[in-house]
């Protein structure tokens, strides 16, 4: 496929299957990704791909929630899940020859579950103190902040773990009837990375998930086409909150996931906000001390994109800091980047691709998350070749692209008004 060590599968059902042979560590990691995330919802059912994560670990018509988790316990395994706007992954990771184990838990829990009404009371307060905790959580509320502001309410826009109201309302019924119709072979992809052989898995797979693979194969899911529509660029938000730091988060809309230049954006961003060495970094915490936390990120959905810049600031410097986000953005967009920062970022970029694939959870991560969303695994090398061809000139351009658009802004702290913050972001 793309190495000798990864390999592909396609079920007759339309489950696709990759492997990424690692001889020399002991450990495997089994992934289940599934084609469903909270842009999939409809208002009525905000957070039910998040709610589904939950219940699916409840039981299923062979094991007890305890029976589950005990399973992976005896093993010294560990298993968890995570969800995001586009996808949802399941997984365990444990020693390599108690693989099998882990396949039949993993596939009974997206198989077989049964999602009990008397379960879903019972997760529902679970979902509803998790959204207590991102309130409460100043750096978690304004990512969700600046969603909402910059897409509205629109799929992208809602946040991924619903509303209280939504989750509240929920019944046992929509969320059963949001499992059937969703957790189907040809929107699953099923990953392992560690010691294994691809053919064994694939008949692990094929032994644990059963009848549900005798389905008729439907064509694979994969988003594409998708759009995002931009509601609110240039827009300021606000959630008041009695705290001693406030909390920015300032942004611009950027490519979407299968935009060849996401590879510069990747850089860029290390540049502007990726280390200690980045432009962000120096211009607000190392020179002028105004910050103890600073770094800017960048996201790529199907039909969207953002890159945002960070800070936690004393209440008083937080229009100052804003200022910053903005001068630097100019600055880049004016001079562009010096030789040295493109090589720098670049490096940081490769070093952090590659260390982070050292175990074989993240191996796993990489090899499913890229069949699930592209329909294609690049090797390594190949990722790395793409960001070594990054060039200044390629960043001045993005950056002009980019950079020059009216930014939105996200803000949580003691203020009420955003008046403070308007001549800053529209300067």
């Amino acid at each position: 496929m793309t190495s000798e060590t990864t390999r592909r599968t396609i079920l007759p059902s339309g489950l696709r299957i990759v492997t990424e042979e690692v001889t020399t560590v002991r450990s495997a990691s089994f992934g289940i990704w599934a084609n469903v995330g909270s842009r999939d919802e409809s208002p009525s059912v905000a957070g039910a791909s998040h709610f589904l994560e939950h219940l699916l670990f409840k039981g299923t018509t062979k094991r007890t929630a305890l029976d589950i988790s005990s399973a992976i316990d005896a093993v010294g395994g560990e298993m968890n899940a995570f969800t995001s706007k586009e996808y949802t992954c399941f997984y365990a990771r444990v020693i390599d020859t108690d693989i099998e184990l882990a396949s039949d838990v993993i596939c009974d829990m997206i198989t077989s579950s049964i999602v009990k009404s008397a379960d879903v009371d019972a997760e529902r307060n679970v979902v509803l103190e998790e959204i207590s905790m991102r309130d409460d959580d100043p750096g978690d509320l304004i990512h969700d902040l600046f969603s909402d502001v910059l897409y509205g309410d629109t799929p992208v826009g809602r946040p991924i773990l619903g509303t209280v109201q939504s989750i509240t309302d929920m019944s046992r019924t929509s969320v059963n009837n949001y499992y059937k119709k969703r957790y189907q072979p040809e929107n699953l992809v099923i990953a392992v990375a560690g010691n294994v052989k691809h053919d064994d898995v694939v008949e692990l797979v094929n032994k644990a998930m059963g009848d549900f693979l005798s389905t008729k194969a439907q064509p694979a899911n994969i988003r594409t086409s998708a759009t995002a529509k931009i509601a609110g660029q240039g827009d300021i938000g606000i959630i008041y909150k009695k705290i001693e730091q406030a909390n920015l988060l300032l942004g611009v809309p950027s490519v979407d996931r299968n935009d060849p230049r996401r590879f510069a954006v990747a850089v860029l961003n290390s540049a502007l906000g990726g280390g200690m060495s980045s432009r962000l970094f120096q211009e607000i915490r190392e020179k002028r001390g105004l910050a103890y936390s600073v770094y800017s990120s960048s996201q790529h959905f199907a039909g969207a994109g953002t890159l945002s810049f960070y800070a936690g600031c004393n209440p008083d410097k937080a229009v100052e800091v804003a200022a910053i986000f903005r001068e630097v953005m100019a600055d880049v967009v004016a001079n562009g980047l010096s030789e040295q920062e493109v090589e720098r970022a670049k490096g940081q970029v490769r070093g952090s691709l590659v260390l982070g694939q050292e175990d074989t959870g993240s191996r796993m991560v990489r090899i499913g998350k890229s069949e699930l969303v592209y329909g294609e695994i690049m090797s390594m090398d190949q990722v790395l070749a793409e960001v070594a061809s990054v060039t200044r000139e390629s960043l001045f351009a993005i950056s002009k692209e980019l950079l020059t658009q009216q930014p939105t802004l996200a803000v949580v702290g003691p203020f009420k008004k955003d008046t403070l913050f308007r001549s800053a972001v529209v300067a």
